[in-house]
């Protein structure tokens, strides 16, 4: 995906947004807003249901248009989007939907470099298998793959984990934390647990309309282990900051 026409360079950030302004079937979302990703780090969102995180990702991503305010992107460099939802394409191998974004442009597929990304996620041998065969885990590793494929430098995460088991999710969380290790990445998630794994800055985007605070950095590169106990700690701190950012009063409606 291209970002729209009204991005422009910025040298010490990936992506810098100022000033955003973005309203949702009459109900504005956020004002004023400002955030800034660091080039090649994992920056987490956190925040209650309808608050406007997606939107926020959807802009960046340049699905939504601002209604004031500026959107610059290192570069001009263009966007991998990973949904919640796999979204694989039923009538398609593991390998065609991996390949899906070439075809969409127009381009001839690279079939060698989709095998080895199937292989990356550890699918080199569920090429030809159509989705309805695969498990929920291996169906989100073949969208793990397909976003890889984009080879793009900054890469959006809408909840990609959360449909999935606890092992499951916890595996994928560091299969992609490391396969994306130097790109820029967004993680929009519910899981405080996710967010302190993965995250090296947090943010928690809250009321109406919102704002968004640096909550946490925590120390040391992702993936953070479970056990660790400073990441307990950490994890009741944002559980205090999350439930005081869903009595801000945010819409319960999903965005």
């Amino acid at each position: 995906m291209t970002p729209p026409e009204n991005l422009q360079s910025e040298s010490d950030h990936a992506v810098r947004i100022d000033g955003a302004r973005f309203g949702f079937e009459g109900s504005l979302l956020f004002d004023g807003l400002g955030l800034e990703l660091e080039r090649g780090r994992w920056t987490c969102l956190l925040g209650p249901s309808g608050v406007g995180k997606s939107s926020l990702l959807r802009v960046i991503a340049g699905l939504e248009r601002l209604e004031a305010g500026s959107l610059s992107v290192l570069g001009g460099a263009s966007v991998a989007y990973m949904a919640q939802q796999d979204l694989l394409m039923p009538w398609l191998s593991a390998l065609g939907n991996v390949s899906i974004g070439a075809r969409l442009r127009g381009e001839r597929p690279d079939r060698e470099r989709a095998l080895a990304m199937l292989e990356l996620v550890g699918l080199g041998g569920e090429a030809d298998a159509l989705p309805s065969t695969l498990s929920g885990g291996m169906r989100q590793r073949v969208a793990l793959a397909r976003t890889l494929m984009e080879d793009r430098p900054i890469v959006l995460m809408d909840e990609p984990f959360s449909a999935l088991d606890a092992i499951t999710r916890a595996r994928l969380q560091e299969l992609a934390a490391g396969l994306l290790a130097e790109r820029t990445v967004l993680l929009v998630t519910h899981d405080p647990l996710e967010a302190l794994r993965l995250g090296e800055r947090i943010y928690v985007m809250a009321g109406r309309p919102a704002s968004l605070e640096l909550a946490v950095t925590p120390d040391g590169a992702p993936p953070r282990r479970l056990g660790d106990r400073s990441l307990l700690a950490l994890h009741a701190e944002l559980l205090e900051r999350l439930t005081a950012a869903d009595d801000a009063g945010a819409d319960p409606r999903p965005h």
